[in-house]
């Protein structure tokens, strides 16, 4: 079977973490196919003379990256396919094998372009991809550059759909003199991306999935306008969840209707209000040390059981966000300033509740250059001094992609790196539009990749299939995640995204089995489950004493 993933805008980056990671940790065949921000990439002997200008005046990246190949050009109307393929019989990965397996990549290629109606196009001798035109002036319509490793595959292809062929006179494609590229647009096809994609996607898996195919997608539609103010650079300013945008977003995915704010919860999803001991001494705590937790800023409907049972979530840089998430109660005002004295309140709160096992969380920060990285590091870091025993889960955003921002966390070495993927690759754009499905899946590869138990989270009820979140257990396992946690979406308020449906118990029972299957070391699944849900026995679960990296000297 070939896992197709249509993951639409994906930073160069974090396509390359997330392929890395697949290549690497997984044993499964997975094809991404993805459109690239601009940018310029080259092989390690690649002529430097090739590059005719400074990418960053041309508000390009430029990358060196472990495949064959002089410079190419991704960018925006541009097809982008990942193969992550394991090959029967090649496990040598030498230049017949290497040969053999391009050939099959542009036979793809040349296969999907004849369904779209652009016959005649096949190779050139002496020059990988695939060309139109070879009776007459040969014109290279796709570029192939390919690894093969003991018979796992990755890199690729990038097939010119409606690119901006002026991009590649910025570079000597692939070294290429004599020829130049073309486009299906300029060749007069006028098929879609989603055509393009259906039919590669339709040989790929001929080829490499024996006919069988599991696909998923993110929106096809990609608009600013959807975002937070924050997230399209604007900066200051109010930010807030808005129900009619939101509601067009979701029925673009599919969604419509929903349950009314009013209607009555099923019977196993109606926690019980209990103000034990425990509770408020933990409130006590709370108050004393000036502290905010996700518990209550969220709305989290197992607060009483944690406290009561000296458990909590600290959330650092403030309480508003600067998101727009259509499921999250957390405020969405303008940010006020960090307080320097928090990371050092949170490890008294610690110490005196003489945790175990310590969760801390924060509000997505996209007005500061780190995200609020910087937090997370020294609040980790004041624990550790305080509470030396305690173990410590941190649950970060994603920081925007910036890598090394959560490179700041990872250095920190947090017990476990938790980043909630929240929802299927469907829904995504709905629910979370400053957000992102292969942003995430990097993040989690990264952390993952570096050693760390990694950890994520699932909200289902937002308008998704079960099938869809077993998809979404099978990506989270194959980037290296250890732990995940199901619940059901509960709306906070009218101005949420509507429930689309009570998921039974019976459902979240099955996923814990189905994750299991999967290889993941720790499911957490239960209509009532939230991220830091049992967190400490999750953590006894995968042995975290036993796995947590030294803290560098």
């Amino acid at each position: 079977m070939l896992r197709v993933r249509w993951l639409g805008r994906v930073r160069y980056a974090e396509a390359l973490d997330l392929q890395r990671r697949l290549f690497s940790g997984s044993n499964d065949n997975y094809l991404l196919l993805l459109e690239h921000d601009h940018v310029f990439t080259a092989g390690p002997s690649a002529d430097e003379t090739n590059l005719l200008v400074d990418p960053a005046e041309v508000g390009a990246d430029c990358v060196r990256i472990d495949r064959g190949g002089d410079f190419t050009y991704h960018g925006p109307g541009q097809l982008v396919g990942y193969p992550i393929l394991t090959l029967p019989g090649r496990r040598g990965g030498g230049l017949a094998e290497t040969a053999a397996y391009v050939c099959d990549l542009e036979q793809v290629l040349i296969d999907g372009l004849a369904d779209l109606g652009l016959g005649g196009c096949g190779r050139l001798r002496g020059y990988p991809g695939v060309w139109t035109g070879l009776d007459g002036t040969p014109r290279k319509l796709a570029a192939i550059g390919v690894r093969l490793s003991r018979g796992r595959t990755m890199h690729g292809f990038a097939l010119n759909v409606d690119t901006d062929l002026s991009w590649f006179e910025r570079i000597i494609p692939c070294g290429i003199t004599e020829y130049r590229p073309t486009s299906l647009r300029a060749e007069g096809c006028a098929a879609t991306m989603r055509e393009v994609v259906d039919a590669v996607a339709r040989h790929a898996a001929q080829r490499w999935g024996g006919g069988n195919i599991e696909r998923a997608e993110v929106a096809w539609r990609h608009r600013t306008s959807d975002l937070s103010a924050f997230s399209r650079g604007l900066g200051p300013g109010p930010v807030e969840v808005a129900p009619p945008r939101s509601r067009a977003r979701l029925s673009e995915a599919g969604v419509n209707g929903g349950l009314h704010l009013a209607d009555r919860k099923p019977p196993w999803l109606r926690a019980r209000m209990d103000l034990n001991d425990g509770y408020l001494r933990l409130r006590q705590v709370m108050r004393r040390h000036d502290l905010v937790t996700v518990c209550e800023e969220a709305g989290c409907p197992n607060i009483f059981e944690c406290w009561g049972a000296g458990t909590a979530t600290f959330m650092l840089n403030g309480e508003r966000c600067t998101r727009a998430c259509g499921f999250c109660l957390v405020d969405t005002r303008q940010p006020g300033p960090l307080d320097p004295g928090e990371p050092r309140r949170v490890a008294d709160a610690v110490a005196e509740m003489e945790l175990d096992h310590a969760v801390v969380t924060a509000v997505a920060r996209d007005d500061l250059p780190d995200g609020g990285a910087a937090a997370f590091a020294e609040t980790i870091a004041a624990i550790r001094d305080r509470s030396p025993g305690t173990t410590i889960e941190v649950l970060v955003p994603d920081f925007g992609g910036d890598a090394s921002s959560l490179q700041t966390v990872l250095d920190a070495s947090p017990g476990i790196l938790n980043h909630n993927i929240e929802t299927v690759a469907r829904l995504q754009r709905a629910v979370r539009p400053s957000a992102g499905y292969a942003r995430s899946l990097a993040l989690l590869a990264r952390s993952a990749s570096a050693g760390h138990v990694t950890k994520s989270g699932i909200i289902v009820g937002m308008g998704e299939d079960d099938a869809e979140v077993d998809l979404t257990l099978a990506d989270l396992a194959a980037v290296g995640v250890s732990i995940v946690t199901i619940g059901q979406y509960l709306r906070p308020t009218s101005h949420h995204i509507p429930v689309a449906r009570w998921v039974s118990p019976e459902s979240f029972e099955r996923w814990r089995e189905v994750g299991t299957a999967l290889g993941i070391d720790h499911v957490e699944s239960s209509p009532l489950t939230r991220s830091s849900y049992h967190a400490a026995e999750s953590a006894a679960a995968v042995e975290l004493s036993a796995r947590v990296r030294p803290v560098p000297a």
